[in-house]
């Protein structure tokens, strides 16, 4: 089974418009100064945290048929990126949508739709399960990109920038996978010209949320990716 591109791509927009947060601006609670989010970053927090979860939902289950070490390697990193905004969510006083934390459950019903079409596709071969694994990331990405854009607040901004060298490094991970296997890797999500920018550049470092993950034929691995189709 394959998955329609516009499902994943559609998600953000989706999510932030859903009800998740109360529409007045929501005050940081760290003690500090009196900082506000607006609706549209409180929305987006959530969101990331799930579509973090997602990711590891996905790795996790794949990496348990494939039994290839990429997966659970870039799976444990993707549990350091839903905490990672876990905790901004305590920051801002903003309620966790994660709860119930077992795979492949989810508040918004979207992603527990999106979370088994990826399985299904994922399951039919090894080829494609790392497919889907670099789809997830270039989405993860382009997420990211956006949820930078719409935050003022330096410490969410400096918490998705690192998100995103892992999701990058992720990517990286999985392109080098499926090119182990005599496979050209297309972009499925971000434009060509970006993803080989980043599959063809070093692994970043620095940061929280990037690992790397060591898999058969020597790939290494953070990253996301997005195409669905």
């Amino acid at each position: 089974m394959k998955v329609k591109q516009t499902l994943l791509l559609g998600l953000m927009t989706f999510a932030c418009a859903a009800t998740l947060v109360s529409p007045a601006a929501v005050a940081k609670g760290n003690g500090g100064g009196a900082s506000q989010l607006t609706a549209d970053e409180g929305k987006a927090l959530q969101f990331m945290r799930e579509e973090e979860k997602l990711a590891r939902d996905v790795y996790t289950t794949l990496g348990n048929q494939w039994k290839l070490p990429v997966f659970s390697n870039i799976a444990n990193a993707e549990q350091q990126h839903t905490d990672r905004i876990k905790s901004l969510l305590t920051t801002y006083r903003l309620a966790d949508p994660v709860v119930n934390d077992a795979v492949g459950v989810f508040k918004e019903p979207a992603l527990n739709t999106l979370y088994t079409q990826l399985i299904a596709r994922g399951q039919t071969s090894l080829a494609e399960a790392l497919q889907v694994g670099a789809l997830v990331e270039e989405t993860d990405i382009s997420d990211l990109q956006k949820a930078i854009s719409g935050t003022r607040q330096a410490d969410i901004a400096q918490v998705y920038g690192n998100l995103m060298r892992g999701s990058r490094n992720h990517l990286r991970a999985f392109a080098k996978q499926i090119e182990n296997q005599g496979v050209t890797y297309q972009a499925q999500a971000l434009p060509q010209a970006e993803v080989d920018a980043i599959i063809n550049s070093p692994t970043e470092r620095g940061g929280q949320g990037g690992g790397q993950g060591h898999g058969n034929g020597g790939g290494n691995g953070q990253g996301q990716g997005r195409r669905m189709q």
